[in-house]
């Protein structure tokens, strides 16, 4: 026959000790990583940010209607590549790393002569997030692509 030890305060105390220690734990950790890999404020003033939604809303009901395709991709050194054919280039573009790890990038394009923008610099692996314009006469069209 088999005695069984009775469950006293002390075993009590034992698994709510367990409990909330993983509980602490796991928030502990959640925490940390969600600060490690947060890059910033997404806008520095949302409320100014907020009164400037509906223009933003028309200027990409604007871009939509010009129909262009404008495909944004990566070739196989890590250069970046814009199809544009018939259009030419406004500007410069810059890679911003999504969780502000790695240091903006600039990027210069030249014309590769098949209709294409090459960027003179290829990218550091990972992924990125591409912003510039392409303008054909005195319509602007604002790409930001995520390229891995």
């Amino acid at each position: 026959m088999s005695t069984k030890r009775p469950f006293t305060g002390r075993d009590m105390t034992m698994i709510m000790v367990a409990f909330f220690g993983v509980v602490v734990a796991v928030n502990l950790t959640m925490a940390t990583l969600a600060s490690r890999s947060f890059g910033g404020t997404v806008v520095d003033n949302s409320y100014v940010a907020s009164q400037q939604y509906n223009e933003w809303l028309a200027k990409a009901r604007e871009q939509d209607r010009l129909g262009w395709n404008t495909p944004v991709s990566l070739d196989g050194a890590r250069h970046v590549v814009i199809a544009v054919p018939g259009l030419s280039f406004e500007g410069e573009g810059t890679a911003h790393h999504p969780l502000g790890r790695a240091a903006d990038v600039a990027l210069a394009f030249r014309n590769d002569g098949q209709g294409r923008l090459v960027s003179t610099t290829p990218l550091p692996a990972g992924r990125w997030q591409v912003r510039l314009q392409v303008r054909q006469g005195g319509a602007v069209k604002r790409l930001a692509e995520t390229l891995a």
